[in-house]
C-alpha cells in the first residue's frame, strides 16, 4: 500500500492519553482570532498546533476474579480523552517528545499537557 496525504497516517496507533500534534504556523491565527503572542512563541514554553490522531484514552483498570463462567479474553476499557482530531491545542512544550514522520516534525502530547482546545464546531 502506498502512503498517500489522505492515508499516511493510517499506519500510526497512538497509545494511551497521547495526541499526535502538528505545529501551527506562528503567524496562523483562527477564524475565531485565537494566536500565542510572539513573546510567548519565542520562550518556546506554550505552542499551539493542530491534533491530527489520539489515543485511545485512559485504562480503566479491570477488576480480576477468578470466575469459571468468564470468558478467556477480556475486552479493555478506555475513557476517552476530550481531545478530538482537528482541534486547535496549546500544550506545555517541556512534556511533549518531538518526532520526525514522512519527513515533517511533529509532537507527541499527553492530555495532561493540554491547556486549551479550540473546536470548529457550533455550541
Amino acid at each position: 500500500m502506498r502512503l498517500t496525504p489522505d492515508n499516511k497516517f493510517k499506519k500510526l496507533v497512538v497509545i494511551g492519553d497521547r495526541l499526535l500534534i502538528r505545529l501551527a504556523k506562528p503567524n496562523e491565527r483562527t477564524d475565531s482570532g485565537l494566536y500565542l503572542p510572539p513573546g510567548v512563541q519565542e520562550k518556546e514554553k506554550v505552542q499551539q498546533g493542530y491534533v491530527i490522531k489520539t489515543g485511545p484514552g485512559y485504562v480503566i483498570p479491570m477488576h480480576i476474579e477468578n470466575e469459571s463462567w468468564k470468558g478467556d479474553e477480556e475486552q479493555v476499557k478506555y475513557v476517552p480523552l476530550q481531545a478530538r482530531e482537528g482541534d486547535l491545542a496549546i500544550f506545555l512544550l517541556n512534556a511533549a517528545t518531538e518526532v520526525m514522520y514522512e519527513g515533517e516534525k511533529f509532537f507527541i502530547v499527553p492530555q495532561s499537557a493540554i491547556l486549551m482546545l479550540e473546536r470548529e464546531e457550533d455550541v
